[in-house]
């Protein structure tokens, strides 16, 4: 049975399950060399690869119970990227991450996404830490991950190439915490 994705909303956006019509504007965005230019290789992402992520984001959620959500504009309908929680096998914990298209840097969209994301990590998935993996050079993700409230935790090596790890811990709550999903 298919684990439903969540909708989030926050003022401005929209967060929920991606569809095959994102395909076409994602691939644009992750075809922009500035957009991709802290992850993995660096490389823009091909129209093959792009389609294959689509199909990790989809399926992260159904063996983990929490992913990646498509952005939405909630004022245009336009796709902005993604935004949400990421743990395959072997990752060095919950991450939170986003990725949104250029002309949507600098507007606090990505705080304010990450921001709903967070919340459902701790409150939905019970999480007791998240972390972010980011390219030491971009310091604005780093400014984001701030804005979260994660602070710096170390330096590592991950797929070949230094990142920084920044990570946050569930708020203390008084009542006893529910299982953790996934």
């Amino acid at each position: 049975m298919a684990v439903p994705v969540p909708e989030l909303c926050t003022e401005r956006l929209l967060l929920r399950a991606f569809t095959s019509d994102d395909f076409e504007p994602f691939a644009r965005i992750v075809s922009d060399p500035e957009v991709v230019r802290y992850l993995d290789d660096g490389a823009p992402i091909s129209r093959e690869e792009c389609w294959r992520g689509m199909a990790l984001f989809i399926g992260h959620w159904q063996l983990r119970g929490y992913g990646w959500w498509a952005v939405e504009d909630r004022r245009t309908g336009d796709f902005l990227g993604r935004i949400g929680l990421y743990n395959p096998e072997g990752w060095p914990g919950i991450e939170i991450g986003w990725l949104l298209r250029r002309q949507a840097w600098g507007t606090g969209l990505a705080t304010e996404g990450a921001t709903a994301a967070l919340s459902f990590a701790f409150d939905v998935v019970r999480a007791d830490h998240v972390i972010s993996l980011i390219d030491p050079r971009n310091t604005r993700s780093i400014r984001v991950a701030e804005k979260l409230g994660e602070t710096y935790e170390h330096h590592l090596q991950h797929n070949k190439r230094e990142r920084v790890v920044y990570g946050t811990h569930a708020p203390a709550i008084d009542a006893v915490r529910l299982p953790r999903v996934g």
